[in-house]
Order: structure tokens, then C-alpha cells, then sequence
């Protein structure tokens, strides 16, 4: 049962930002001689990917990783066209609750993130960021979600105890090593989800 928080943090994509890794493919499929099947098998969340998101590789290094897994012949500029073609836009029913909620309590968001894609949804989406507290990145962090670790950076560095934090996030492993940390956590299939959450505790 939720209880009553005293913050509200947030993921990104498929929470605030509907994403598609599909539109990806389709991009980088114009520079394969493989088909497009193929190259949605061979592109996975993998070793370099999660590197990728605690800033240890970087974007240069990463696309080379991509060029050579997918077969691309393409400059590093279109690999990243490619890889920024996920973001499909901004969740509008998720974006109003955000901005009723932020007049309640503090928000904050935790994202799964790299130095592209950052750099890119912050210029495609300006209203985005002002809308939060503070913003915890992986790649800023060195540090991802699920680990325990990240989620101890975001008590030490808000002040606020774990049981007095709701989180929202789209991936049940991210949820269930948020409720292992102490925080209470809601699975985001829907802006559905994130609408009852809140309005459960009272903030909506």
C-alpha cells in the first residue's frame, strides 16, 4: 500500500518520453546489406550499451561498437541520426501530471541515459527539464538503474528518505530494485498507472 510521499522521482523514457528502439533500426537499416530482422536480433542492451549508459564508453566509441555489430557503413553523424531517431515525443497526459504534481512536492528524475541522447532530448524537448528539481543521469552518475547504488545517490543527495519517495518507471527490474532500496515504486505501463498512483497518496 503507498503512502503519502514527500518526492516524487521519475524515469524518462516510456514514463515521460514515449521511445521506440525500432525507429532505430529502420534508420540504420538504409546503411546494412542485412535485413532489417537481422539487425533487430543483433542490436541488444549488451555490455557496451550499459557501458554506454554509466559514461565509460563514449558516444564515439559506442557507434563504432554499433557500426561493426550491425555492419554499418555509415559516418558516426548518421549512426547517431539513427540512434536519437527513438524519441517519438512527449507524453502529454504524463506531462500534466507532472506539472499538477511539481506544485505539490519536489520531482526528480532518474534516467537511464548517455551523452547523445541527453544532449538531444533536452533541445527537442526544452519544457522537459525545468520541470524537475534536480535530474540524476547514468552517464553523469556512472551509474544505472537497476543498481542499489544509484538509488542510495539519489537519498544522499535529495535528503529524503527512501520510504517518503514514489518512483515511476516502465521496467519492473528498475521497480523492484527500487522497493529493495526502501522507496515505493509504481510499474508505468500507462500515464494510467502514474494517474492512480498519485492520486492514491493524495498529490493529485
Amino acid at each position: 500500500m503507498l503512502t503519502t510521499p514527500r518526492a516524487l522521482l521519475f524515469d524518462l523514457g516510456g514514463v515521460l518520453l514515449d521511445i521506440d528502439f525500432g525507429l532505430a533500426i529502420n534508420a540504420w537499416a538504409a546503411y546494412s546489406a542485412l535485413p532489417e530482422t537481422e539487425l533487430a536480433r543483433l542490436f541488444h542492451f549488451d555490455r557496451e550499451y550499459r557501458q554506454h549508459e554509466r559514461g565509460e564508453l563514449d558516444s564515439a566509441a559506442y557507434f563504432a561498437h554499433l557500426a561493426a555489430r550491425l555492419q554499418l557503413s555509415a559516418s558516426p553523424a548518421q549512426i547517431e541520426a539513427g540512434w536519437n531517431a527513438i524519441f517519438v515525443g512527449e507524453i502529454a497526459e504524463t506531462a500534466q501530471l507532472l506539472q499538477s504534481a511539481r506544485s505539490r512536492l519536489p520531482c526528480y528524475l532518474l534516467t537511464n541515459t548517455n551523452e547523445s541522447h541527453m544532449r538531444f532530448w533536452s533541445a527537442r524537448y526544452p519544457d522537459l527539464l525545468p520541470g524537475f528539481d534536480a535530474v540524476f543521469a547514468s552517464h553523469q552518475l556512472g551509474l544505472r538503474k537497476p543498481e542499489p547504488t544509484i538509488f542510495r545517490h539519489v537519498l544522499q543527495t535529495t535528503g529524503v528518505a527512501a520510504a517518503d519517495i514514489l518512483f515511476f518507471d516502465d521496467t519492473a527490474e528498475n521497480i523492484e530494485a527500487a522497493k529493495r532500496a526502501g522507496l515505493q515504486a509504481v510499474l508505468v505501463r500507462s500515464s494510467v498507472d502514474i494517474a492512480e498512483g498519485l492520486e492514491a497518496v493524495g498529490v493529485i
